[in-house]
């Protein structure tokens, strides 16, 4: 038998729970052993939840107790899990997390204490909830160089923007209702302003290239600037707004960011709606693969943490091996970063396109309604995209195109 305790009894740690006692004979099997949960460590109590069986508040009786052999930290944020975390792992606890805070911030120091003490720190729904990228990552990818990670990593602004689109709400209506619906907290800054997206992107990036990209170092820009009539004016040129976090390595050199973008209609991402998230892996030699799925949500993220439990089980007094060097990735600048750009204006019609052929060396697309006249522009870098639109008088907004990079 192998006993489990789960740090956290909120959404993901109650899903947890239930997971292992709904396929208890499923997980069993597959573990090839006997996996119980013996502790559930929360400050509150549950009267009347089948939990109150395995509770406690103290962290020292988990800890202490030499038959845990696994711990599942759920609880979010980084204290007190940090400190949780580690010294679970010192004391010779694999440890499974959901918890991306923690691992953008100290992932490859846990993985070194876990390598250290012959146990494994596991991680596979810190970023896509129960869309299995991690591994795939760490195994079925491995002969390939990665030259590309890009995703739809927020479930919450996916739906804002597939609300607005196929509702005509405005953002800010759209987000009322993603709240009232559970998909949004009732502080959605981490959302909305691209922050959970982009420690997501930072922790995938770090794998792909097998050296940390620190979160912070990534420029990130959010949704709440969208508005209706940049939706409705992206659909009539064919293309659909998505938060994207990206990282590619383009000549040598590695280009991050976390961005709303316009999306063409033959890219994967397309039709990726609603609360759903989608990965896509470019390798150069196997092309584009995608992953697709739940990447949020009680049970696809109890499920994911699960998965990492039963590894973890199979593999006790060693570690699972999992490539992420300490050593700093360096980004190169976005200024030289080429693209195209999504362009709206209200007013000037014929002086806006006259003006933008020029501004931007040309303009591929445009389109005219009642929210004025929409365009997408030659590609340009991105220093010189801002220098010339800042000469371009009657513009309200702007949005980059993502390209899809084709394999020679």
């Amino acid at each position: 038998m192998i006993n489990i305790a789960i740090l956290g009894y909120g959404t993901v740690g109650s899903g947890v729970f239930e997971v292992i006692r709904t396929n208890q004979e499923i997980i069993d099997r597959n573990a090839k052993d006997e996996l119980r949960i013996k502790y559930v460590l929360d400050l509150r109590n549950f009267p009347g939840d089948p939990v109150e069986e395995v509770l406690t508040h103290d962290f020292e009786t988990i800890l202490q107790d030499a038959e845990v052999k696994i711990v599942v930290e759920v609880m979010g944020g980084l204290k007190p899990a940090y400190d949780f975390v580690k010294r679970a792992l010192q004391n010779g606890k694999s440890v499974c997390t959901s918890n991306k805070e923690l691992v953008a911030a100290h992932g490859p120091e846990l993985l070194r204490i876990a390598a250290e003490n012959r146990v494994s720190f596991l991680f596979e729904a810190s970023c896509g909830g129960g869309i299995p990228i991690i591994r795939p990552l760490q195994t079925s990818l491995t002969a390939d160089r990665i030259e590309e990670i890009s995703g739809i990593l927020n479930g919450t602004t996916n739906y804002i923007l597939t609300k607005m689109k196929t509702e005509g709400l405005q953002f800010e209506e759209a987000l009322k209702l993603a709240q009232e619906n559970g998909f949004a907290e009732r502080d959605p800054s981490a959302d909305i302003e691209g922050g959970d997206a982009c420690r997501k992107i930072a922790i995938l990036s770090s794998l792909a290239f097998g050296k940390t990209l620190d979160f912070k170092d990534i420029p990130t820009e959010g949704i709440a600037g969208i508005t209706h009539k940049d939706i409705e004016m992206a659909e009539a040129l064919g293309y659909a707004v998505k938060l994207i976090a990206t990282c590619s390595e383009v000549e040598g050199e590695l280009h991050a960011a976390v961005a709303p973008m316009l999306i063409k209609r033959d890219h994967p991402f397309f039709a990726v709606d609603g609360v759903f998230n989608a990965i896509l892996v470019r390798g150069n030699m196997l092309g584009v693969t995608m992953y697709y799925g739940r990447g949020a949500g009680k049970y696809p993220t109890a499920s994911a943490v699960v998965s990492d439990v039963i590894a973890a089980a199979g593999s006790l007094q060693e570690t699972i091996p999992i490539r992420w060097k300490e050593e700093k990735l360096a980004l190169s600048d976005n200024a030289d970063w080429v693209r195209g750009y999504y362009i709206r204006a209200e007013r000037n019609v014929e002086e806006i396109v006259s003006q933008a052929k020029k501004l931007f060396g040309g303009v591929e697309r445009t389109v005219e309604g009642e929210a004025g006249i929409g365009l997408i522009t030659a590609p340009i870098s991105e220093k010189d995209f801002e220098e010339a639109y800042a000469k371009l008088s009657g513009a309200v907004n702007r949005i980059r195109v993502m390209y899809t990079r084709e394999r020679n």
